[in-house]
């Protein structure tokens, strides 16, 4: 319950701190899990600090030296453990501690079992899909380093990474790579990394080393910030058998520190060697399409037609002749044609014309009214005819018949 107080009647230190340690005292015995740090022993009494391994938190932790005896040799600085223990507030110092009654260190298999869920919850999250996978420049400006101070493996980046491309340039974060320091320190030098604008890839490395020393590279507050990276980060954790969460959730996975340098630096032998071919392929591929087109222009010029364009000319202007001529032979054989026929055909004409059956000494009667008379019988005594000769035509009275 809340005190009354104000500043004309107030409590003294001693109210405020028992009832602190009341409060406390009613949390009863509770199991804490957590990372061992700054473990000593005093006499029977050993002390020691348990580190949240997410959050920058801790706990003082106190008990007895048999407590921690009865734990065995797997209880020490960085190791995980699960403590049974009852909260404890000293009033006299104002501070918090927990009193341990019993320490289990956390197994390999429990740890396995953890990772193994964490997996799945961030798998469910769509933190390992490919398509979250951004791929790495093809020569970075700068590239960001997070190891440990004077270690192999940053000595293997540096050296493999200038020896492919002397001119590369390093920003390098010296942090702890394992201990309960670790997540803390390699979070801060990525948060610093990713925000300088020079800096184009980022590479975490570190060497080898027992499942329990690679367990800070699994931690999801590490793992959840290389995701939320702006900058591409290569993870380089261990050896090519080692595989702790981070290499699922970085955007290139490197087996080793020195694989890490060969996938974020291009070998300039190599290059140099690629430009040689790519130059001797344009260079082949260009005199081919040369020597085709003077192949091409070879076989324009040797035609005839371009050879000898006199010949064409006179070829052609033979041809013109022959046709002319031809035209001619034809147009004279249809007109003599013609002409036979037209002339068959007056002559035809001729023979059929009463103009000449007159001139063969005959004559047609024609009545006034202009009809002919055919018959004799048809004419009467006394009648007016005309008789229409060849050269002129006669007027003449009937006077007589002679016939049927």
């Amino acid at each position: 319950m809340a005190m009354e107080t104000t500043a004309e009647s107030p409590v003294p230190v001693r109210t405020v701190l028992q009832a602190v340690s009341g409060w406390i005292g009613r949390l009863g015995r509770i199991w804490v899990e957590g990372q061992i740090t700054d473990l000593n022993a005093r006499g029977g009494t050993v002390y020691m600090t348990l580190r949240d391994p997410v959050a920058n938190m801790s706990v003082r932790v106190v008990g007895p030296r048999a407590v921690f005896e009865a734990a065995g040799p797997a209880v020490a600085d960085g190791a995980r453990v699960v403590v049974h223990a009852k909260p404890d507030f000293w009033i006299n110092r104002g501070t918090f501690s927990l009193s341990v009654l019993e320490i289990r260190p956390v197994g390999v298999g429990e740890l396995l079992a953890r990772l193994e869920r964490l997996k799945q919850v961030l798998a469910s999250e769509g933190l390992f899909r490919p398509e979250r996978k951004r791929p790495l420049p093809f020569l970075p400006g700068k590239i960001g380093l997070i190891c440990g101070r004077d270690s192999d493996a940053e000595h293997d980046v540096l050296q493999n990474a200038r020896r492919r491309w002397p001119a590369v340039a390093f920003r390098v974060e010296n942090t702890a790579v394992q201990g309960s320091y670790a997540v803390g320190e390699v979070m801060e030098a990525l948060r610093a990394l990713d925000a300088d604008p020079e800096i184009d890839v980022i590479i975490i490395a570190r060497g080898g080393g027992a499942m329990e020393d690679l367990l800070p590279f699994s931690d999801e507050a590490l793992v959840r910030a290389v995701s939320a990276a702006r900058t591409p980060v290569v993870s380089a954790i261990g050896h090519e058998q080692d595989s702790p969460i981070l290499d699922l959730v970085a955007d290139v996975r490197a087996s080793t520190p020195t694989d890490a340098a060969k996938k974020a630096v291009p070998d300039v032998r190599e290059q140099l060697q690629l430009v040689r071919q790519l130059r001797d392929r344009g260079r082949r591929c260009l005199a081919g399409a040369v020597d085709r087109e003077l192949a091409w222009l070879r076989a324009v010029r040797s035609r005839p037609a371009l050879a000898d364009p006199v010949r064409e000319i006179e070829r052609q202007s033979e041809q013109v002749a022959a046709l002319r001529d031809r035209t001619r032979r034809c147009l004279s054989g249809a007109l003599d044609r013609a002409g036979d026929e037209l002339s068959h055909t007056r002559a035809r004409l001729l023979a059929l014309s009463p103009a000449a059956t007159l001139e063969r000494g005959y004559a047609i009667v024609q009545r006034e009214d202009g009809s002919v008379v055919r018959e004799a019988a048809a004419v009467k005594d006394g009648e007016h005819l005309h008789v229409r000769l060849s050269d002129g035509r006669l007027d003449v009275a009937v006077t007589g018949r002679e016939g049927s």
